[in-house]
Parts: C-alpha cells; structure tokens; sequence
C-alpha cells in the first residue's frame, strides 16, 4: 500500500476513533462553547455608554464649600443616588460594608476642598467604578479650585478619543471572542493527541510498529483530524460570539486560512511531542496542562500583552499562543492583511514551533519503545 493510501487509512481510523469517546464531544466541542460564554459575560461587559455609579453622600457640616461640591456632584449624569440627602456616616458605613453603594462622598466639613474624601469597599477598591468614581472627584475639585482661584475658563482642556487597526466598530467583546476561539483550538491541540497514549497502554503503537506504517504518517493524520475538528470549532464559536453576544466579524479571508492554517497545525504538533514521551493518561494531561496555562493568561486572550509587566515579555513573546492570537484577529477582526511584517513573524515563529515539535516527537517515537512496561 503506498503512502497516500496509508495515510488515508490512518485519517479515517484516526476520526472514527476521536468521536468515538464521549470526552472528545464535551471537552473539544461543548467546553470551548461553556467556557467562552462565561467570559464573555463576565468580561465582555456592556456599553460605556450604560455606566453608573451609586453613591451616597455624607454631609458633616453646613458650609459653603461642602454646598458647591454638592451641587457639582448632582450634575454628574452616571450618578445614581442611594438618598438624595446627605445620610450620616453610620449609615453610609453600613451602605458600604453591604455593597448597597459603589462610594461614599465625605463632603468638607472646615471649608477647604482638601478635605474631601471618597470610601469605597476594600474588596472592590481596584475596579473600574471605584477608579471612575476617583477620576471623576479628582476633577471635581480640580474645577473647584480653579474657581476659588478666580479661574473662570482653564487655558487647557483634556481630550481623550482612540484608534483601532481593525473597523470603528470595534470592540472588546470582538477582542474576547477571537482570543477564546484562539484557546479553544490550542487546547484542542495540546489535549487532543491523547488517543496516542492509550494506543500505547493497550500495546497498538507496540503492534503497529510491527507493520510497514510509518510513526510520522499516524502522528500526521492524527494532527490533521484535529484540523478538521478545529474548523468546527472556529466557525461555532464564532458564529456563538456573533449572533449571541454582538460581536463583529470583518474577516481577511487569505490572512484568516494562514493564520488558521499554521496555528492549528502547530499546536496538535506540540500535542504530539507530548504525546510521544508521556506513558500514562496523567502524565500526558499534566504536561498539557500545565503549558495550557502557562499560555492562557500571558498570552493576550483576555487583555493586551503589552499590559503585562516587563519582566514577562520576553517569556510572552516566545510563546506559540502569542503570536497565533494576534494571527487569527488579523484574519478574523483586524482585516489588516497579509502584507504587514508582524504577521509573518508571528507565522514564522508558530511555523517554528510546529515544525520542530512534530519532527522531535516523530524521533522520539521512532527511538524509543511504545509498549507499556
């Protein structure tokens, strides 16, 4: 039997053997699907536009600064208020240990704008709402300083608007979604190849090795059924992330193939290096999972890499994840192309990856024994 008809053999074998275990169906399909609706509603948000802060204030004394203040801070639109009067700071207290308020707001007691004050709950002082709730006092009292200074127009004003690379309508839901479908189809990769090692444990490597079939050509149609299974996945997630959460897809069909293409093929390498050293079940998915989520959170899935400390960016940057992240947003979001420079790096490098992973896991089973001791 020649190569191509071998091979086709092994493809089919391959697939009948993938969809025949109920796990493949829940973890490669159904738990990509589970695992990026929970982020999107966690972190996919909502509009800007729907932001409000509820907050009470606490009014010591009468003055005329504490007066002023109040009056700003009935102007401001995403305010929603506990009480439209001042509350006293038992009450406000208990508001904020129950998270009935996002903030309290101490206004002045002796006069002066230093003494302005916001309380916010411990477990909640670094989210957004609080730091919004910050930004929005601090210039409070920056206006109100000016005005007590006499200063009725500022000579400067701040500006802030942003850009894309990809459609005006871009938005963070569109960034979640591409990095998720990214995740889904590396786990699929780096999980999938553990058919190889139960072969092992029931002694078939031991017996097929026995045959004219060559290792590299059972490693390769195993990599490519996992293509084909990630086809699937890119198109459900995709359209799960479309009509189920609004994102928005301006998709570079030739950059999108590559992307896709390259990346897939790498990671079911890396799943076949795995597969090739590991000799039990445990052994194969602990060292799966652990290069899963070394890459899941350092990788850009659910926020820039360039936000990431500097000392991890040299480990980011030489992680295939990386750059078949970037590679699938510029097919799927970005429409930026095949002509820009990075993508071809980053293909370059998941190329890299794919190629030395799939011919040192082919040596490694062409070396050492296959069967179970």
């Amino acid at each position: 039997m020649n190569a191509g008809k071998t091979f086709g053999k092994l493809f089919s074998a391959n697939l009948k053997m993938m969809f025949r275990e109920k796990q493949v169906w829940f973890w490669n399909i159904f738990f990509p699907i589970i695992l990026m609706s929970i982020f999107m509603l966690i972190f996919g948000g909502g509009n800007d536009k729907d932001f409000k802060a509820k907050i009470a204030v606490v009014k010591p004394a009468q003055s005329q600064a504490a007066d002023s203040v109040l009056g700003m801070l009935k102007q401001v639109p995403v305010f929603e208020w506990k009480s439209e009067e001042p509350v006293s700071a038992e009450q406000a207290d208990t508001w904020i240990k129950d998270k009935d308020v996002d903030g309290v707001v101490v206004l002045p007691a002796d006069g002066a704008l230093s003494s302005l004050k916001l309380i916010v709950n411990t477990e909640n002082e670094g989210n957004a709402t609080s730091q919004a709730l910050r930004g929005i006092l601090d210039q409070i009292v920056a206006q109100a300083n000016l005005a007590a200074a006499g200063v009725q127009q500022p000579a400067f004003r701040f500006e802030m608007s942003s850009v894309t690379a990809g459609s005006e309508d871009l938005s963070y839901v569109d960034f979640l979604m591409t990095g998720m479908i990214a995740l889904a189809i590396a786990q699929g990769g780096l999980f999938g190849m553990v058919d190889l090692v139960e072969m092992r444990r029931k002694g078939l490597l031991k017996r097929l090795r026995m045959t004219p079939v060559r290792m590299g050509l059972l490693g390769l149609a195993s990599m490519l059924v996992r293509f084909a299974l990630g086809v699937f996945q890119i198109c459900c997630l995709a359209a799960i992330g479309v009509f189920g959460f609004g994102a928005n897809l301006h998709i570079d069909v030739p950059t999108l193939i590559v992307a896709f293409f390259i990346g897939s093929l790498a990671f079911n390498a890396i799943g076949y290096l795995i597969s090739s050293f590991s000799k039990s079940l445990e052994a194969y998915m602990g060292v799966a999972n652990i290069a899963s989520f070394l890459m899941m959170f350092i990788s850009g899935i659910f926020f820039p890499t360039n936000s990431l400390p500097d000392w991890l960016q040299p480990v980011t940057n030489v992680l295939p994840l990386t750059y078949f992240v970037e590679g699938l947003r510029d097919g799927m979001v970005y429409g930026s192309g095949l002509g820009t420079s990075d993508f071809w790096l980053g293909a370059g490098v998941l190329a890299l990856w794919g190629g030395l992973a799939y011919l040192l896991g082919a040596t490694l089973y062409r070396r050492t024994k296959v069967e179970v001791r």
